[in-house]
């Protein structure tokens, strides 16, 4: 039987929303944060509960219909999306907080900013997004970069439990001490065994922080990076520092050199004892005399979402990512040129410092995330807003990255990847791959759950190269 041929019947069976094409809110609740991406699911299922969750599972499996896994939508490759059923997530936003134990549950359609604006009261905060309006879901299963992570680590490593609805519908908890290798997995690869449905987090005293940036012109942007190199060398973990180059919106109040040319952006966020803060920072915020300094004493709540205005939903995206060996000056020339000459003004260059921190201090094989001692995590995002532009773009992210291969690592992280390739995900997972498809043999043998960063189980592996 044709499976649309029960989909009144599975509407009954489901206490949230089925959307098909035609009906009101079906448009909007296809749009996710990359406008690249332009599908039309067979069907989107807004589930309200768990029980959603296994029932969407169990009947996609019953009718062979291929499903794609939402929470917040971000993901700029557009995995969230597929031509056959969305189980959609966004609207199971609970989140608790137990601030004596020091640890949060939260639902996967919470987004970073709103996990932050609950903990806030409590003056805590959880490690993981740089970006407020990233979804907890899919940043905790693929890693969780954050403005804590050389302090606390990603937001993986502070995962203490995860529900998680099997690729046969059955529902079962992965933590330390149940299902151990499940949860192994699933930092850092999770989209792959399963359906997150909630995470509990440890999370760690973060009321008022130090944060913000120096903005430089592009005019010194090499010394500005090459202060950085050396600067972040002696940083201590309670200090998170990237350098970000953009070109500042018409209405962000900024010296009119930073509009003209270009702003390179050295900063970050410092959790700890705000004088030796303001002590530790006060030489980077002086150094050549930078354009404007927006360093502030502010909540983690809102230093955690600073950097949103920079990427803003229903843009087109197209991302380029990789570890960098090094930062040799031949790098910065090549970062620089390019931005100097990236076709929109809307393009963001980032060069993170994650290490020599927590991150490191946990194994590569701990997890299934395995990349955590490369100096440097480098990350192109052309942003458009004219689709006429899409070739000139992404032709502009191309040549960047040929000239950038000099400097790049053997890996990659597989949040900030802007396509999705077998190539790249042995990139991601290195030396974990094998294990991981070991795990993929055990808990999805027949890759139900394949619209990710896929994982192929052996047997589909062996069918794909038939």
């Amino acid at each position: 039987m044709n499976w649309q041929a029960s989909l009144s019947d599975f509407r009954k069976s489901i206490r949230g929303q089925v959307l098909v094409l035609g009906d009101e809110r079906y448009d909007e609740a296809r749009k996710i944060h990359n406008a690249m991406i332009d599908r039309y699911p067979a069907a989107i299922v807004r589930c309200a509960g768990v029980a959603d969750v296994m029932t969407c599972v169990q009947f996609a499996r019953k009718y062979n219909v291929l499903v794609s896994i939402r929470g917040a939508g971000h993901n700029v490759a557009g995995t969230s999306l597929c031509d056959g059923i969305v189980i959609d997530l966004s609207a199971m936003k609970s989140i608790h907080v137990n601030p004596l134990a020091l640890t949060v549950r939260a639902e996967p359609g919470v987004t970073w900013a709103e996990l932050s604006r609950e903990l806030q009261p409590f003056a805590l905060a959880a490690t993981g997004g740089f970006v407020g309006t990233t979804g907890v879901s899919g940043l905790t299963l693929g890693g969780g970069l954050g403005w804590m992570v050389r302090k606390h680590g990603l937001a993986l490593d502070n995962l203490l439990s995860v529900d998680v609805v099997t690729a046969e519908g059955a529902f079962l908890t992965a933590s330390a001490t149940q299902n151990s290798d499940l949860f192994w997995g699933m930092r850092g690869a999770g989209a792959n065994f399963g359906v997150a449905t909630s995470f509990e987090f440890k999370v760690h005293p973060a009321g008022t922080v130090l944060a913000g940036m120096a903005l430089h012109p592009t005019s010194r942007g090499r010394e500005a990076m090459r202060y950085f190199r050396e600067f972040e060398r002696n940083c201590p973990e309670e200090y998170t520092n990237n350098v970000v180059m953009f070109r500042p919106p018409t209405d962000l109040p900024v010296p009119e050199i930073l509009h003209r040319e270009g702003a390179v952006g050295i900063g970050g966020v410092y959790v700890g004892n705000l004088s030796e803060g303001e002590c530790l920072l006060r030489p980077m915020r002086d150094f050549g005399a930078p354009a404007t300094d927006t360093f502030r004493l502010m909540a983690y709540s809102e230093a955690q979402t600073m950097a949103d205005f920079l990427w803003p939903r229903g843009s087109y995206n197209y991302w380029k990512s990789s570890y960098l060996t090094g930062l040799p000056d031949e790098a910065i020339d090549t970062i620089l040129h390019f931005f100097a000459t990236a076709p929109s003004q809307r393009t963001v260059v980032v060069l993170e410092h994650d290490g020599d921190g927590a991150v490191d201090r946990v194994p590569p094989d701990g997890t299934a995330f395995r990349h955590r001692n490369w100096p440097y995590n480098f990350l192109v995002t052309a942003i458009w807003t004219n689709p006429d532009e899409t070739d000139e773009n992404i032709g502009w992210t191309r040549e960047c990255w040929d000239a950038m291969r000099p400097f790049l690592a053997d890996a990659a992280y597989v949040n900030y990847l802007g396509e999705v390739g077998d190539d790249l995900v042995r990139l991601a997972y290195g030396a974990n791959y094998d294990r991981l498809v070991t795990l993929k043999d055990r808990y999805d043998p027949t890759n139900f759950f394949r619209v990710n960063m896929n994982i192929r189980p052996s047997g589909t592996r062996l069918q794909a190269s038939a």
